[in-house]
């Protein structure tokens, strides 16, 4: 069974979005360092296969 790709790009539609460190919440953290770790388990996966 074939497991298809998404594109999982955020576009704004005709917004010029930026992600500020200084205005990061406790939220906004938490959810950079889930993210920072999911990316790195992907990459760890893709290199053992």
């Amino acid at each position: 069974m074939g497991v298809k790709k998404k594109n999982h790009k955020l576009k704004a539609k005709g917004l010029d979005v930026e992600f500020s460190q200084e205005l990061a919440d406790q939220d906004d953290l938490q959810a950079q360092a889930r993210a920072l770790a999911a990316k790195q388990r992907v990459q760890a996966a893709q290199s053992k296969s």
